[in-house]
């Protein structure tokens, strides 16, 4: 019979999606004040793979994933996308549309990449405190692949880019972590 382990810590990674550049800077800004430092940035990236958040957001949606340097326990993801939560409403003030912020806080480890969600579906796992969990990419042979449910953008090249980076750059502070403490 194998013995529970503790989980390993893992990558912090939050999607943000907005049609106004300074609100996924002042979005950054107030993330890096919860959670640490950004140590990886993806590109900004045109957000039209769907248009399910266009009544509440507009069109014209630009879309930035950030990696944080800080690991941290994966148990912590219900907390996490509660604040995300609540930073949306924060800085949603003073804005035309009813969200014209979205952000998406998941996690990053060797072998798949996953974001919490208030959302239930047949594929996503109940943590606690409202909060679902959905594997959206896998690693396989070397990069990371789409379940059949992951959402159109993270299947696209320069997303999954990025979370390969984001993989290596987890690796070497997993080692690190690993011969510090």
């Amino acid at each position: 019979m194998a013995e529970p382990r503790p989980p390993v810590p893992v990558l912090l990674v939050v999607a943000a999606f907005s049609r106004y550049l300074t609100l996924l800077e002042q979005a950054r800004y107030a993330l890096e004040h919860l959670f640490g430092p950004v140590a990886r940035v993806s590109a900004v990236y045109s957000f039209h793979q769907t248009s399910y958040y266009e009544a509440s957001m507009g069109t014209d949606l630009r879309k930035q994933l950030w990696a944080f340097t800080d690991l941290i326990a994966a148990e912590c993801l219900p907390e996490i996308k509660h604040r995300t939560n609540a930073l949306e409403r924060e800085l949603a003030e003073g804005y035309p549309e009813v969200r014209p912020l979205n952000l998406d806080p998941g996690y990053l480890v060797l072998g798949k990449f996953l974001l919490a969600t208030t959302k239930d579906q047949a594929h996503r796992v109940y943590l606690r405190d409202g909060i679902f969990a959905e594997v959206t990419l896998h690693y396989q042979a070397g990069e990371f692949r789409p379940m059949p449910w992951t959402y159109a953008d993270y299947r696209l090249d320069e997303v999954r880019t990025f979370l390969q980076e984001a993989r290596e750059f987890y690796k070497r502070r997993l080692t690190r972590a690993r011969t510090d403490g």
